[in-house]
Formats: structure tokens, sequence, C-alpha cells
């Protein structure tokens, strides 16, 4: 299938007649970070188990280390760790046991490297799994993961629940992995962690893949949301190099601009005596609705057919 970690062609997938994986095409790389975005429901997570070979496809197919994801799962599973968004434990093993046991899977085990990640996360490993909140079960998962010598990590929506602080601890975590030359499959709905870690995007919408490349290439992913009132109205803003979408508000205006040209626009505008400046990344839906709602994408790749 391919010199690919990771790879599916024309994977689809049906439940009865509702089709949630339409003809999905995607290649991971040895030693990349490939980040899998998309709205609630667009198929992320149905494609992630077609991968780990909890779910058969209806046609096509996926592979990993080109092997068949469905027909040599087992195999494949002794070469990978994986974090659900929403981590079930064993409530009477301690958070400790729990890490030991998946990271007895893998035929490599560090145990200084265990303890350090434990520290890193601010986990209580002897508590029971029990008595964990969300964040603490993630973190029990993270921490198995990323102590295990995996050649691939697959990682579903890994940071929910998770506060900002250790989400940064997992951007480093990731950061580590990608130095050592392993491949990261990411799905996740939080533009900022996808930009700072990814290599390269691909974008779910409705069960189909819409768009793949870097983010230099998915541009749009990278815009900014700005409110600005000013003492005189701003004109010729349309006329600015990245900025999109502009909208008079009750006061001022309301437009995106992409995050390189975040700069020329605010030296632009300031000449207009800026009054209040509002400035956040947008949400995904708000990115999807934008940037799809009048257009009738097809599967295309931004890379040229990978």
């Amino acid at each position: 299938m391919g010199n690919f970690m990771l790879e599916t062609k024309d994977l689809t997938k049906r439940f009865g007649k509702f089709t949630a994986l339409d003809k999905v095409n995607l290649q991971v790389k040895e030693g990349e970070v490939f980040g899998f975005i998309g709205p609630n429901g667009a198929g992320k997570t149905t494609t992630i188990r077609c991968l780990l070979g909890i779910l058969q496809a209806t046609e096509g197919s996926a592979s990993v280390f080109g092997l068949d994801a469905w027909k040599d799962a087992v195999e494949i599973h002794k070469r990978i760790a994986y974090v659900p968004g929403d981590v079930n434990l064993w409530a009477n093993l301690t958070g400790g046991e729990v890490i030991d046991l998946f990271v007895s899977l893998r035929q490599k085990s560090d145990k200084e490297k265990r303890e350090k990640l434990i520290k890193k996360f601010e986990l209580d490993p002897s508590k029971k799994c029990r008595t964990y909140s969300k964040g603490n079960r993630q973190k029990v998962a993270l921490v198995a993961a990323f102590a295990s010598d995996a050649d691939l990590y697959i990682l579903d929506e890994p940071t929910s629940g998770l506060d900002p602080l250790m989400e940064q601890v997992f951007q480093e975590c990731v950061g580590e992995k990608k130095k050592e030359g392993k491949s990261i499959f990411l799905s996740s709905h939080i533009l900022l962690e996808v930009e700072k870690l990814c290599d390269r995007v691909g974008i779910i919408r409705e069960g189909s893949v819409a768009q793949t490349g870097t983010l230099d290439e998915l541009r749009f992913l990278t815009r900014i949301n700005m409110n600005i009132e000013t003492r005189e109205a701003i004109t010729g803003l349309e006329a600015v190099s990245g900025v999109s979408g502009i909208e008079k508000t009750v006061k001022g205006i309301a437009f995106q601009v992409e995050n390189e040209q975040i700069p020329e626009v605010v030296t632009f505008i300031s000449k207009f005596g800026v009054t209040r400046l509002e400035s956040k990344p947008p949400a995904l839906e708000e990115l999807f609705m934008k940037h799809y709602s009048n257009e009738n994408v097809s599967t295309t790749s931004a890379t040229g057919g990978e």
C-alpha cells in the first residue's frame, strides 16, 4: 500500500443506510506529525477505529505499517500507542498499575521515563482509577502512551479534559517523540494545538476528506478573529493583504486576518485611532462554516495528490 506508516484508500464505512466515511484517503509518513481535524461528527473517530481494527471497513482499505488494519490488528497493536478522547479505566486498579499494564504490552519499557512523565503530568499514580476526574484519566493514558516505545502514536482528542498547563506538557511530549523520529496521527479540534505540532493536516467534513496539506497551504486555518473600535471610521481595509470576512459591528468592525499579516493590519488600522482591539483564534466550527458554507468541496489535496 505504499511506503507509509499509515494509509487509507477509498476507506468507506456504512452503518445501515448511513455513510459515516465516504472514500477517505490519508497517508502519514514516517517521522511526521499529521493533524486530523474536522467538526464533531465529521468522521474522525470512525476513521481511527477502522485504523485500529475495531471497525471493519465496508469498502476500501486501511493499512498500518503496510499491514491490513483489520486482518493484522494484533500485530499492528504491538507497535502502536493509542489514546482515546474519553478514557475508561479499571475502577479497582491504581493509575500506576494501569500505566504498567499498558507499557508491558510493548517489548521495551523505560521506568525512568515513566517516572518523569508522571511527574510532568502531576499525576498521583497511587489512587484508584474510580477516584480520578476525566482529566486525570487522560493523564494515565497519556503517560502510558508516551512511556511506551511505539513506532506510531494514534491520539484521538488526547487533551480532552486537560487544563492549559497540561496541554503544554502534552505538546512538549509530542515534540520529543517527533525528535525521536516517531510518527503521530493526531485528531484534534484545537486549532492552536494543530498549528504548533503538525507537519501536515487532513480536513474531514461530513465523512469525506476535503483537503490535505501543510498549514501554509491551508492558510485559512491560521486566521485570527479581530474586533476593532476606532475614533474614525476605517476605510480601505479590504485592500490590505490577508484580511477577509469584514463585517460591521455596533461600534466598529470585525474581520479575520492571516497570522503573518497581523503586524501590517495593526499598522494600517492604528492611523484611525484604535480605542479597542480584541483578537482570538476562531473556533474550528466557525472556520468551517465560513470557508465551506458556499462551496461544493470535492475531495482534494493541497499537496497535489498524496
